[in-house]
């Protein structure tokens, strides 16, 4: 086996590694509502997600090729090898950000990790000429900057004719009545993901193989790399980000089962033509919007503006914080090629960093657990924003001081 395949079988691995943490990272933009109305019982939450995330996957492969020949630049990669590398570091960009919102609870957006981690080892590698930026325009910043906010105007809208339409009818029996059509809104959304997310893995490994003389820029997506990127996801899904999903179902409104069914099908919809169109959309953002507005639609109900603060400062550091790291990694692995003639050892010396990082994030979290038993305890705060405030800011202490003090 050569050295090149030796570093592509390596790349593919930890984008399919990237592909799992997206999978449990974003679990609660489908399901975290349906848990929350308990109209669905966590694990089998979950488990129908996966299956329809696997499903999902197969459906469309538009957001594939924005991914794969939409924001690198490959005629200036110069060698194979420096394509190989620019991927290899983006995606331990993305899946170190991933794993840190993770442990802290933050919704943030997975294809914003990774599209950062890309564009950073881009730059770090090939300056700004990489970068394909109409493509990271029209394709990534315009769709994050707009899907907020319309899913929250339709979820809002959505919201209100929910309940001013079922007015006449008792509470018992709405509540009851709804969480049948939750569980059919979570599936849409579920399956609308993985038509979105799971391609943007196959786009990357996309991007491996043309980089190793493997497939043509010009041909379509392998269909066992679709097949691989579908279980990756649904693998991830089922394992259940439920930290996310508690933050999600129970941090940001208190959720009724018809908000629950009018903010997912707003997702759905909005998630299923963004991918009709190759746009590569946050699911992330458009679930929080819909959650927002299901907030809002409903007379009453609270919304915590600052957990939701707090997301927005989550997600607006994903591209810049995932590009860092995309960067650093690339020149580490760049330099110790360089220093030592060694075709693969930065290569190997990253990803080891890479499981030590992951490896201690997971231990860290093991001494606060989030777990389908507790997914939906009460939020502890009797001031909405106050005390979610003071548990994500022990939270950010605890991993920076490696206490004992998370309570995300």
């Amino acid at each position: 086996m050569t050295t090149e395949l030796i570093i592509l079988v390596i790349v593919v691995l930890t984008a399919l590694a990237f592909d799992f943490t997206n999978g449990f990272h974003d679990t609660a933009n489908a399901m975290a509502t349906s848990i929350a109305t308990k109209a669905l019982k966590p694990r089998t939450a979950v488990a129908l997600s996966a299956v329809l995330n696997l499903v999902g996957a197969f459906l469309s492969i538009e957001v594939a090729k924005t991914v794969g020949k939409g924001l690198v630049n490959l005629d200036a990669a110069g060698s194979n090898s420096d394509l190989m590398l620019i991927v290899f570091t983006g995606l331990v960009g993305a899946i170190l950000w991933n794993v840190l919102t993770w442990l802290l609870g933050l919704p943030s957006s997975s294809s914003h990790a990774l599209f950062g981690g890309l564009i950073g080892a881009t730059m770090a590698s090939l300056g700004t000429d990489g970068v394909l930026w109409s493509g990271v325009m029209s394709k990534i910043v315009v769709p994050a900057l707009a899907a907020p906010f319309i899913a929250a105007i339709v979820s809002t809208v959505g919201t209100w004719l929910v309940y001013r339409l079922s007015q006449p009818v008792s509470d018992d029996k709405k509540r009851s009545g709804f969480r049948y059509g939750q569980v059919a809104t979570a599936s849409l959304v579920s399956l609308a993901h993985g038509t979105n997310d799971a391609q943007k893995t196959m786009g990357v490994i996309f991007l491996a193989l043309v980089a190793a003389n493997e497939i043509n820029p010009d041909s379509d997506i392998p269909f066992w790399v679709r097949l691989a990127c579908a279980l990756a996801i649904a693998l991830g899904t089922y394992i259940g980000g439920w930290r996310i999903i508690r933050t999600l179902g129970k941090g940001l409104v208190e959720i009724d089962s018809p908000q629950g069914m009018a903010a997912e099908g707003a997702s759905a919809a909005i998630i299923l033509t963004s991918s009709h169109f190759g746009m590569a959309l946050s699911t992330t953002h458009v679930a929080t919007g819909s959650i927002i507005g299901s907030g809002l639609g409903r007379k009453g109900a609270e919304v915590r503006w600052g957990v939701m603060g707090r997301m927005v400062i989550a997600w607006l550091i994903t591209l810049p914080a995932a590009g860092a790291v995309g960067a650093i990694t690339w020149f580490v692995g760049h330099y110790l090629n360089a220093w030592t003639g060694s075709e693969w050892l930065g290569e190997l010396v990253v990803f080891l960093v890479l499981v030590a990082f992951c490896g201690w994030m997971f231990m860290h979290s093991r001494r606060n657990p989030v777990d389908p038993n507790n997914v939906n305890d009460e939020w502890a705060d009797t001031n909405a924003g106050d005390n979610t405030a003071h548990q994500t800011e022990d939270s950010v202490a605890s991993v920076a001081a490696g206490s004992q003090k998370a309570e995300v």
